[in-house]
């Protein structure tokens, strides 16, 4: 007995890393869930603006275009082009019409974030378990778990946000990959995603949260955008999504998740020190 709860006294190791998808392991600006939902809207005779599309970031879906309806100038719009409130039946009207948008834009944005594959091809010689959360349906994310895999990506987990009782910001997803992964210690381990909704998640869940603020919905520029910009006004875009993802909780914000590693090693560091999230 006394043994089995020496083991329990000792500061844990890392176990688990579980990243998100768009805009963090693939399509740098996470541009294709932002065309998918203009597309959605623009068929629908409704204006959505990219920041609009983007604010809710990071949730499921049909959440997602819940979370758009509700904003007081597309409802406005919504309610002069069909005469009434939008309604849960609209929804689901809506997200039927959206997820072949969603697998048209996905099929276009299914290259690695540079740096991405290399990255997590080094964890499992940490001893680390590798697994993915994300907003998209099952059917959404498959064709950027194909590509991944292509290139040498096998996760041990995958949870996708229509598979759980509540998606982003609440911990299920998180909380079933660790499940899946046989993490032992919540606070063994870590959430990267480049969305506030998923650092929120990692945070709920009781992890450390790392958050890529470049690649990701906090810029949501293409690489092209990105090197064209200014030096100074690279540095001002670069401060305001770290802000935007430490106000949202993360304990680290990285460029991108080619730069993980010192990460994971301070953590190990505070781990060892007795420090949690």
């Amino acid at each position: 007995m006394h043994a089995v709860i020496e083991a329990q006294r000792k500061p844990p190791r890392l176990q688990t890393v579980i990243f998100d998808l768009a805009g963090t392991l693939v399509d740098f600006g996470s541009r294709a869930p932002v065309v998918a939902f203009q597309r959605l809207f623009a068929e629908l005779g409704i204006d959505v603006s990219e920041a609009q599309a983007r604010a809710p970031m990071g949730s499921e879906k049909r959440t997602h275009i819940a979370r758009i309806l509700a904003m007081p100038q597309v409802q406005a719009q919504w309610q002069s082009v069909y005469g009434e409130p939008s309604n849960d039946l609209d929804i689901e009207r809506l997200y039927r019409i959206f997820e072949p948008l969603q697998l048209a834009a996905v099929e276009e944005a299914l290259a690695p974030i540079p740096g991405a594959v290399e990255l997590i091809g080094q964890l499992p010689a940490r001893g680390l378990r590798i697994a993915f959360n994300t907003g998209y349906s099952r059917r959404m994310a498959q064709p950027v778990l194909d590509a991944l895999a292509n290139s040498g990506v096998h996760p041990a987990s995958v949870v996708c946000g229509p598979e759980v009782p509540l998606a982003r910001p609440a911990p299920h997803m998180a909380l079933r990959n660790l499940i899946e992964t046989g993490a032992g210690a919540v606070a063994a381990c870590v959430k990267v995603d480049d969305a506030e909704s998923g650092i929120a998640e990692g945070r709920n869940a009781g992890m450390w949260t790392v958050g890529v603020a470049l690649s990701g919905n906090a810029l949501g520029l293409s690489p092209e955008q990105w090197q064209a910009l200014p030096a100074d006004r690279q540095a001002a875009l670069r401060e305001t999504a770290g802000r935007q993802l430490q106000s949202a909780g993360a304990h680290y914000v990285i460029d991108t998740v080619a730069e993980l590693l010192p990460c994971l090693d301070d953590i190990e560091q505070r781990l060892a020190r007795g420090e949690r999230p």
